[in-house]
């Protein structure tokens, strides 16, 4: 049997519209984060190990480029502590990939530091469900942004944080004017010098990590800059607020059996006390470590160091160092 000719090519589609362009970009230049990579540019001919070195080597200019604007996060962490200790929330917004790690911080501030869950507001394009499944052309509406920012009723204590690898996109911009308008503190966390959301915030912090091993990829290095910069961020402002003494994580929510135990080690680790007694302790105060600690070392009543801590602000440190010494 002779064999059948092969299928001729399908006819191209017809064009009824042109291939829509947004108005204003210019298509000559493209930000550094669009731009192909000199370091791999034929990453395709690499064999794996060497792909895989290249992917491993590459994020460590990410640790880098927060390192070198470390003074502008510093002076965000400075602005912010007032406004939070008055009350105010933090507010994160985002698309994408950044939009994630948006929600990511704040979903992680309440099992750390007992952050409530409604201090802590995420704006993600698209909404919740964007965090699974991408949301075509959500990152391209400002109006929309704003009007859900507005929504929440900012006030001058809230902290909004605006989470844009290209500093362009228009959710982020338009959230960034009516948090402004609110007379929120805006910081604008960008990775493309020059960068319009920079500009627009109160606080731009460039982390500027250049091309992505994979152009336009910004999951990868820029991604990364800025889950270090909203690791330290948050983490600062809590040790701030006196959600840590020393290194220790003393202002946890106990969710689950680990975080009991750790919570147990915790207050025997500040005390110096035995199990039975940090047992106790914990059980008698409501399962609050800063109580628990400053009852074992100043040998008082949970009301007491609820009392102490509250004169100083929840501090435990100056919490202890108020305290008088226990009877031997």
């Amino acid at each position: 049997m002779a064999a059948s000719p092969p299928n001729p090519a399908p006819a191209p589609a017809s064009v009824t519209e042109p291939f829509p362009v947004p108005p204003g970009v210019p298509l000559t230049t493209s930000p550094a984060t669009e731009q192909p990579s000199e370091r791999h540019a034929a990453l395709d001919t690499c064999a794996t190990p060497e792909l895989v070195a290249a992917f491993v080597a590459d994020p460590a200019g990410a640790a880098e480029a927060v390192r070198a604007a470390a003074v502008d996060p510093a002076r965000a962490v400075d602005e912010a502590v007032p406004r939070l200790a008055a009350g105010g929330r933090l507010i994160y917004v985002g698309a994408g990939t950044s939009g994630r790690l948006g929600v990511l911080d704040a979903v992680e501030l309440l099992p750390t530091f007992s952050w409530l869950r409604e201090r802590a507001r995420a704006l993600l394009a698209g909404g919740e469900g964007a965090m699974v499944v991408t949301v075509e052309g959500a990152a391209d509406d400002a109006q929309r942004s704003a009007a859900d920012l507005a929504a929440l009723a900012p006030s001058l204590d809230d902290v909004v944080l605006l989470i844009a690898a290209s500093g362009t996109t228009p959710h982020v911009i338009g959230a960034c004017g009516a948090a402004r308008q609110a007379g929120s503190l805006t910081i604008g966390l960008v990775n493309n010098p020059g960068a319009p959301l920079a500009a627009a915030a109160r606080l731009g912090i460039l982390l500027d990590t250049g091309p992505e091993a994979i152009s336009g990829s910004t999951r990868l290095k820029a991604g990364t800059a800025q889950k270090i910069a909203l690791n330290s961020f948050s983490s600062s402002v809590m040790v701030r607020l006196h959600k840590i003494y020393g290194a220790l994580m003393v202002d946890l929510r106990a969710a689950s059996a680990r975080l009991r135990r750790r919570m147990l080690a915790l207050a025997m680790r500040a005390s110096g006390a035995d199990a039975a007694r940090a047992q106790a302790a914990l059980g008698a105060c409501g399962a609050r470590v800063q109580t628990a600690i400053v009852m074992l070392a100043a040998c008082i009543d949970a009301a007491a160091a609820d009392a102490r801590l509250a004169a100083c602000d929840g501090d435990v440190r100056r919490a202890l160092c108020a305290a008088p010494a226990p009877p031997r």
